[in-house]
């Protein structure tokens, strides 16, 4: 095992700070220049039927810039090429173009960055294998089968710095295997290995529960109607159900306030999640940086639901401003970047055991809200869903669309979670590698609702 991080990735802190003093100095009357640093030192493998079809690196740094003055900001973007003066002469270009549109922008009542600078770094070194030593063990992995994925593994860095004198910088070393043993047409084992920490007993785990799977998936599937059936769902099932939650609000300051959340019934009092559910963003065990574009510091963890009731928000700097409560860092959006489920006390290795006869449901996809307002999503199963029977496989399912509350879901009907919570990195590397991740334990339902 070798860790990935290299000299060069470090050395991209000190070049920033040099860009950024550099453009502090061409700075006129009272501007502030925030600026914001996303990068990447990234190894990628793809693989088809156990074959390496595609291997590369990516090497990459984008440089955002706000020019401000007063309530009036404006900003811009450039992708660096670490030759300094030639990066120099294009972000001098840059501040140029944006002082010449500032003066045709309105002000913006909601700006707000911080004023008070606080610097910061951390540097999360994983322990990961070099790319040929982790391609051995995913094709020995795959003998056999037809193993189809992708791996990407390195760095991921951002940096924050403003012409107050602010530095930051948050750097990740991850790993990311995302796969599945294919067996024919819509049927496949969906399986995902990732982390800071390559562990070969771990990844093998993964893989003999995924030979299981797609074993089984050569079975005869089983049709079942609509109903009700007692269910386990996996981490990345509920990663899903998490992400639509999140993403339209669940958590988000301004949703809340705007009455736009799925939340609505808990915010009003009329509901709750089980007692069994504690749900954090938990930025100190996240990929995503500890700091936000306009500067501000983002704590350890913002407590969003405790023990089934609602915590705290996520308050991105606008709608502190628009509020007047104050900001922990959010971005934007008001989602979780680093989201976590506290685990529960189900043996993560005795899960079989605990669900007994139901529905075994891996994954789920096309997920939406069927009506937002009482929180009642919808979606369908994917790849390998199994009928068991005390505690064994006895057959694949076919595609099944579930239509239930999360007030259900995570609720009433949740007789509890696994004592392991799984670390899911997010597999996007469009335009640039996802720093969004979640911990997510799996949840054994007594009952949950399918319509088709």
């Amino acid at each position: 095992m070798s860790t990935s991080t290299s000299t060069s990735t470090r050395g991209q802190a000190t070049y920033f700070d040099e860009l950024v003093t550099a453009a502090t100095a061409k700075l006129q009357g009272s501007e502030v220049l925030l600026a914001n640093l996303a990068g990447e030192h990234t190894d990628f493998i793809r693989l088809n039927n156990n074959d390496v079809r595609q291997a590369g690196t990516v090497d990459q740094q984008k440089l955002s810039i706000d020019l401000i003055d007063g309530k009036r900001h404006v900003g811009g973007s450039i992708n660096l090429t670490s030759d300094q003066a030639n990066d120099e002469a294009r972000l001098t270009a840059l501040l140029g173009q944006l002082r010449d549109q500032r003066r045709l922008v309105a002000d913006d009542p909601y700006l707000m960055y911080n004023t008070e600078p606080t610097s910061t770094e951390s540097i999360k070194i994983g322990n990961i294998p070099a790319p040929d030593a982790a391609l051995a063990d995913i094709r020995s992995a795959g003998q056999g089968k037809d193993l189809v994925g992708i791996y990407a593994s390195g760095d991921t860095y951002n940096g924050f710095a403003n012409s107050l004198g602010q530095r930051n910088w948050f750097q990740s070393s991850t790993f990311n295997l995302d796969w599945c043993f294919y067996l024919r047409a819509d049927k496949a084992a969906k399986n995902l290995y990732a982390g800071f920490d390559w562990n070969d007993d771990a990844f093998a785990r993964k893989v003999d529960w995924s030979a299981q799977q797609v074993a089984a998936l050569a079975r005869d599937p089983k049709d079942l109607g609509p109903g009700e059936y007692r269910t386990y769902l996996a981490p990345r099932a509920m990663e899903e159900v998490m992400s639509l939650l999140s993403y339209y609000g669940a958590f988000g300051k301004r949703a809340h306030e705007t009455k736009q959340s799925p939340f609505l019934r808990m915010l009003a009092g009329d509901a709750t999640l089980s007692p069994h559910v504690s749900i954090s963003e938990n930025t100190a065990g996240g990929v995503a940086p500890n700091f936000q574009s306009a500067g501000f510091v983002r704590p350890d963890a913002v407590d969003l639901v405790i023990n089934g009731k609602i915590g705290d928000t996520l308050v991105s700097p606008r709608s502190a401003q628009e509020y007047g409560v104050a900001t922990n860092g959010a971005h934007s959006g008001e989602y979780p970047e680093s989201l976590a489920i506290a685990p529960g006390s189900i043996p993560t290795d005795g899960v079989a055991e605990a669900l007994g006869t139901g529905l075994f449901v891996g994954n789920l996809w096309y997920t939406n809200f069927s009506d937002m307002s009482a929180c009642r999503t919808t979606g369908m199963t994917r790849f390998a869903t199994f009928w068991m029977e005390s505690g064994e496989i006895v057959a694949p399912v076919n595609v099944l669309r579930f239509d239930d509350t999360a007030f259900n879901m995570l609720g009433t009907q949740l007789e509890g979670l696994t004592d392991e919570a799984e670390v899911l990195l997010d597999p996007s590397t469009y335009m640039e590698r996802s720093t969004a991740s979640a911990r997510l334990p799996g949840a054994l339902l007594s009952s949950m609702r399918f319509v088709l």
